[in-house]
């Protein structure tokens, strides 16, 4: 909770609503991105020290509330020059654990200062500027970006961009050699897991929680610390494979990553249910509160009765959603490709508002007599922060006629909007050959990837089938034509997520290549040139064989240095892979951690789907029936978890991790 007093320079909405007359104000949204939450986590440490060097003590927890008070506050709202602002924090909320009253004094700004959208992260930004100089702001307290401190794990592969960075302090090569699975941590659950967990730093009861679903369409909030369960929800009965057409799915449940909006405190996720025992099959999508469980107002959505696209109907019983889910500004998207390629099936891509579930848009490939073009990679919708992205697969009696398979398409906002301009799709010039042998761009989803001092610098990297990465302009994509760059990387099929890094020796791009018994954990660079290129030789690559490779994820002490990159080794059609998380150094290839002791063996990871996330010193990984996590030496892992600029703390009870 934090309480802020103001003057009579306060914004004239804060003067004219009745609740405000004692001109104080109450802020207690939900933390609206993964930096804010970090932010409010930390803020009382940084401020305690200030107030103690003033002989002040910690105030008890003050919750002020005011009659008409609205649930959220109007965004980009200016203290004006000359405002005094005071504030206090709620230890719950804030992790203080600190007993008596302090206030901290913020003196006169120079020039305005914007509680800016999210309101929390705008309100904790006024705060810490009066505490450190503007241009030296704490990593905590700017957006997540490669190099910035932040736990939260809201997405696949932890960013919008699907790059699967994940910056953590403690994760130095020397301890990471040294891990070990948490053998205290419970993490039982029920159902088949093909998703990626994910990982809230306040969760339920201000703890820190993973999120974690299955096919049997389970939801579950465990304990980041114990794997108890918080809470638990199952969302309706999952449809059976006997009632399916060409599924490899049984049961066919919740198959794709949800996602988490801090701002609003949702879980969105699609699920497959049958309200008849297989008769009836949907596909839902739900909003569930974090911190309850609950189903929120207006939802699920049924999109076989919302979704339609230039007279195409969706059809919930052929269709699968395996990518993961996307939110680009206020839009939630979904992406759904096929059951084998089975049946008429489309690609399509649905979007709902966050805010207004009951009005969908909708896109589908195919129409005309064309059919196909399905979004199923894994990394599911990517985004700039301004368009989501997506690659699609093989099309189906096109009759020549480019229908929307075989592509890296940009959809407008809001959306999805696709506006059918070159600059808005790359489809390469022998996509009838790929539809012909099944050699699809939709195998991988799309990964954005900025390369400085190459032109052009804002690229896609396509991974597909028939074993090539492609480097396309983001800006400007080029419609059916020649890519950037071009190259063979593999030498059989990838179907995969891959993840991209940037150390002192370049820009990289890690992925799974090859399948069935002959998986190969391989790196290459991109050039910085004019145009950039695919370096195969300035790359890395790891037979993993028999032992599996999964989609891998990379760990940062701090964005640039000491990269581990991570996978593990599960079972494809010919093996059943050692079940093992595996380390190898960023630059070179080298074990780092090789899988670790008897202790170190789980079960039921899958294929390429399974991957891993990294908060606080531990690395969690989903299989079936199960959450597994493991842990940094002890003495590692609490030194710093996540970099915080801060003055020496003064003595307060250890920092849970």
């Amino acid at each position: 909770m934090i309480s802020v007093f103001g003057g009579q320079s306060l914004h004239p909405f804060y003067r004219r609503n009745p609740w405000l007359k004692k001109r104080s104000l109450t802020l207690n949204p939900p933390p609206g991105s993964d930096t804010a939450l970090a932010i409010q986590n930390k803020l009382c440490r940084a401020s305690a020290p200030l107030a103690d060097a003033r002989h002040d003590r910690a105030e008890a927890p003050v919750v002020r509330k005011f009659k008409g008070q609205p649930k959220r506050l109007p965004y980009n709202l200016p203290f004006q020059r000359g405002t005094a602002v005071a504030v206090r924090l709620d230890k719950e909320a804030a992790h203080c654990g600190r007993k008596g009253a302090s206030t901290l004094r913020l003196l006169s700004m120079k020039s305005q200062i914007f509680i800016s959208s999210p309101v929390i992260a705008g309100s904790c930004i006024v705060i810490l500027s009066a505490i450190f100089p503007a241009n030296a702001m704490p990593a905590f307290a700017t957006r997540s970006v490669a190099g910035a401190a932040q736990v939260n794990v809201t997405q696949f592969h932890n960013h919008d961009s699907r790059d699967g960075l994940y910056v953590d302090s403690a994760f130095t090569p020397s301890a990471a050699a040294s891990l070990t699975r948490d053998l205290n941590f419970d993490g039982t659950i029920v159902g088949n897991v093909y998703a990626q967990p994910l990982y809230i730093d306040d969760g339920p009861g201000n703890k820190p929680t993973i999120i974690a679903v299955t096919e049997s369409n389970n939801v579950y909030a465990l304990d980041a610390l114990d794997g108890s369960v918080i809470w638990e929800r199952n969302v309706g009965p999952a449809v059976s494979a006997d009632d399916l057409i060409c599924t490899k799915f049984d049961p066919m449940g919740i198959t794709g990553t949800p996602i988490v909006d801090l701002a609003s405190r949702a879980l969105f996720l699609d699920a497959m249910i049958t309200p008849d025992s297989g008769t009836t099959k949907k596909h839902l999508i739900f909003s569930l509160d974090v911190d309850t469980g609950d189903i929120d107002p207006g939802w699920p959505v049924d999109v076989e009765t919302s979704a339609t696209y230039n007279g195409i109907n969706f059809t919930a019983a052929i269709q699968q959603q395996r990518p993961a889910l996307g939110i680009v500004g206020n839009i939630l998207y979904v992406g759904y490709g096929s059951m084998r390629d089975c049946s008429l099936w489309h690609g399509w891509l649905v979007g709902v508002p966050i805010d207004n579930p009951a009005s969908v848009t909708a896109w589908a490939a195919g129409g005309g007599g064309a059919w196909g073009g399905a979004i199923w990679g894994v990394g599911g919708v990517a985004s700039d922060g301004i368009n989501p992205f997506v690659t699609t697969g093989n099309t189906v009696n096109t009759g020549g006629n480019w229908s929307g398979g075989e592509a890296v398409i940009r959809f407008q906002q809001p959306g999805p909007i696709f506006s059918g301009s070159p600059s808005d799709y790359w489809v390469p010039s022998n996509w009838q050959s790929l539809d012909q042998i099944d050699g699809d761009l939709g195998s991988s989803g799309p990964l954005l990837v900025d390369v400085p001092d190459a032109t052009p610098s804002h690229l896609v990297v396509a991974l597909t089938k028939n074993r090539n990465a492609y480097l396309l302009n983001r800006d400007d994509l080029g419609g059916i034509s020649a890519p950037i760059a071009v190259s063979q990387v593999a030498s059989s099929t990838i179907l995969q997520a891959a993840f991209t890094y940037r150390t002192e020796h370049g820009t990289y791009v890690a992925f799974r290549a090859n399948n069935d018994g002959n998986t190969v954990l391989s790196a290459f660079r991109i050039t910085s040139a004019n145009p950039p290129d695919i370096d195969i030789p300035g790359g890395w690559s790891v037979t993993r064989a028999s032992g599996g490779c999964a989609s891998p994820f990379v760990t940062s002490t701090d964005g640039t240095n000491n990269m581990i990159v991570w996978v593990v080794g599960t079972e494809d059609h010919l093996s059943g892979g050692d079940q093992r998380l595996h380390g190898y150094d960023g630059d070179t290839g080298a074990v780092i951690y090789d899988g670790g002791g008897p202790n170190e063996l789980m079960a039921g990871t899958h294929y390429y789907s399974t991957t891993g996330i990294v908060a606080r010193g531990r690395i969690y990984v989903a299989g079936d029936n199960k959450v597994y996590a493991f842990a940094l030496p002890r003495e590692t892992s609490r030194a710093n978890p996540t970099p915080r600029p801060r003055p020496t703390p003064p003595r307060r009870p250890t920092p849970r991790h």
